[in-house]
């Protein structure tokens, strides 16, 4: 099979690349900013070179996980957040259309408010943000292209193997819980979130695009570890996995009253998904704590 990775510098990118070329596809990798010898260099914002690139390369599925994830640098750019998070994979989709490739949109748990979950896939959406509704946006954008082979994937915050901590919102955190030079953190208390492993993820698409025709996989998906943590708890994991006092860490469990909003708990209802996977691996996510202790212990 013949597969693009799209945004394949990033923490999710990376790890779906990996992926794939491991279970023997004839994998494209492509990158703007960090491009290297292995991923080539492509802005997607120029359609006319993503489809000269595609219509050569002729793929077979396309994996979109090139995004600006960050809600902060979103709000603060919100026409080039709309570039990329709207207009690329709606150009995406049209070339789905016409060179008959399945592309999967990489989403947000950040389409919900946070209101009431957990969410299913066909949940109505109400982003509390910018980032949010650029994604959301994005969605409704991909799958209105008439005759697209489009699925949408929500995912939730994520984590893993990273070239530097601060590529992940969750990764980052190790950082503040390593230093013990005496400097005080506020960690946020209140919003619930559900870090997922990229390696899961990853292996997730693997195996989705590896079901036999009979396998009908509906429009939108979600997938999603199953362990709630605030942000805070996350640091205390840390803490305790690294041996280091967690005293600098003061849990803060009011509403956020300044920077960009964030839903409260966006939890991804993922039943329908384990369903369509039964037979062929399930979710088959990893225990937040259980990996991090074998990773950092390996990386020591």
């Amino acid at each position: 099979m013949r597969v693009i990775v799209t945004g394949a510098s990033g923490v999710l990118g990376s790890a779906v690349y990996a992926a794939f070329k491991s279970a023997g596809h004839t994998v494209l990798g492509l990158a703007y900013s960090r491009a290297t010898d292995e991923l080539k260099q492509l802005n997607l914002l120029d359609a006319s070179a993503t489809e000269s690139l595609f219509s050569d390369f002729k793929p077979d599925w396309v994996i979109h996980c090139a995004a600006e994830r960050r809600p902060d640098v979103a709000e603060k750019d919100p026409e080039a957040a709309q570039k990329i998070n709207v207009s690329v994979p709606e150009s995406l989709a049209k070339l789905s259309q016409s060179l008959k490739f399945k592309l999967v949109y990489i989403s947000t748990d950040y389409v919900f408010d946070g209101t009431s979950p957990p969410y299913t896939p066909s949940a109505a959406t109400n982003p509390v943000n910018l980032y949010g509704r650029t994604k959301r946006d994005g969605e409704l954008a991909v799958l209105g292209v008439p005759g697209a082979k489009a699925i949408v994937l929500r995912v939730p915050v994520l984590y893993g193997p990273a070239p530097k901590n601060s590529d992940s919102a969750v990764n980052f955190l190790l950082d503040i819980v390593a230093d013990q030079s005496g400097k005080t953190y506020k960690m946020d208390h209140y919003a619930t979130r559900y870090p997922t492993n990229v390696l899961d993820i990853a292996d997730f698409l693997v195996r989705l695009s590896g079901l036999p025709a009979s396998r009908v996989i509906p429009p939108i998906l979600h997938y999603s570890a199953e362990e709630p943590f605030t942000k805070y708890e996350m640091c205390l994991i840390f803490a305790r996995i690294l041996g280091v006092p967690h005293a600098h860490i003061v849990a803060d469990a009011e509403p956020p009253k300044e920077g960009t909003p964030r839903p409260q708990n966006t939890q991804l209802y993922v039943h329908e998904t384990e369903d369509l996977m039964e037979g062929f691996g399930g979710l088959g996510w990893n225990p937040f704590e259980e990996w991090w202790t074998a990773y950092l212990n390996k990386k020591q």
